[in-house]
């Protein structure tokens, strides 16, 4: 299926070409750049998208970023397609230069087990109702399917340490949420390159809410119980709750935004068991800090 022929391209002086395309009558799409993965066009998605909510145009609804798009929707009765346009044009002309960037951040900790049983279950159950020959499927430990090893053998690491030690010693960046309610899809700031691995084919039926799973260089948490594809390599806590049983669902039922940086740390499975329960109990508080994300360290450090 072809894409909707563009209403019109924008070249702006600090920044990437946007192409502004039809999405029905009360949308339209930013597109920035070329499909290539490259970070630095996310980044300049979050500071446009901040800079879009802060002074938003007459019929604004609201705004959904994706890794190098935004999709705004407006009330054509309040605003038409050629004033948003002009709008979103000057939202353009201000934005500054991708590498002088300080871009709205938090960097969230969170506790992570690896290989834990739940997402071992996922696995197994997928291997006895679905596809038992995936290559993706091993039994490496005689307790349960796993994907960690096969995450191993798709990069080329020395086990499993080695895969969980790359995960833990990088930020992850939130590129944009999508797929299921507040899952966050992000990529690793030390090394956008670092770590792959092919997705399930087919999906998988059930995934546990909280897994962690990579698909590509994408890592994602899954914030419901859902089917999908990502290889599975540990649970996290809570990261959507519609009930606001602990504080930090009180304001929004989702955890991450896109901008939000995660950092994940090591935990046994019991004592993610214990803390969940916490979170639950509104007896834990979740570890987030406000620090905006200077872009330019981060070029520095990837040259």
């Amino acid at each position: 299926m072809s894409r909707p022929a563009a209403l019109g391209t924008f070249n702006p002086p600090h920044g990437p070409v946007v192409t502004y395309r039809p999405a029905g009558d009360q949308c339209v799409l930013m597109e920035y750049g070329s499909a290539e993965p490259d970070l630095a066009l996310n980044f300049f998605v979050v500071r446009a998208l901040a800079g879009l909510t802060a002074d938003p145009p007459p019929g604004f609804i609201e705004a959904a970023p994706g890794f190098r798009s935004i999709l705004v929707k407006f009330d054509p009765t309040r605003c038409s397609r050629a004033l948003l346009l002009d709008h979103l044009t000057v939202l353009h002309e201000r934005q500054p230069d991708i590498s002088s960037l300080v871009v709205p951040s938090r960097l969230i900790t969170l506790p992570i087990a690896f290989d834990d049983s739940e997402t071992r279950r996922a696995v197994e159950l997928y291997a006895r109702t679905i596809r038992p020959d995936a290559p993706y499927l091993t039994d490496d430990r005689g307790i349960g399917y796993s994907n960690t090893q096969y995450i191993v053998a798709q990069n080329r690491l020395s086990g499993p340490e080695e895969l969980y030690q790359r995960i833990l010693g990088t930020e992850w960046w939130t590129a944009f949420i999508g797929f299921a309610p507040g899952l966050p899809f992000t990529f690793s700031l030390r090394d956008p390159t670092g770590l792959s691995v092919p997705k399930y084919n087919p999906t998988r039926a059930w995934t546990p809410e909280g897994a962690v799973g990579m698909g590509g260089p994408c890592l994602a948490v899954f914030p419901v119980e859902s089917p999908g594809s990502y290889q599975l390599l540990g649970r996290t806590l809570p990261i959507f709750d519609m009930l606001g049983r602990n504080a930090v669902f009180r304001d929004s039922p989702f955890l991450a935004r896109a901008g939000d940086r995660l950092r994940f740390v090591r935990v046994e499975e019991d004592e993610l068991a214990d803390v969940r329960r916490q979170v639950l109990e509104d007896r834990y508080r979740y570890q987030i800090e406000d620090a905006p994300f200077v872009v330019a360290d981060y070029l520095a450090g990837t040259r």
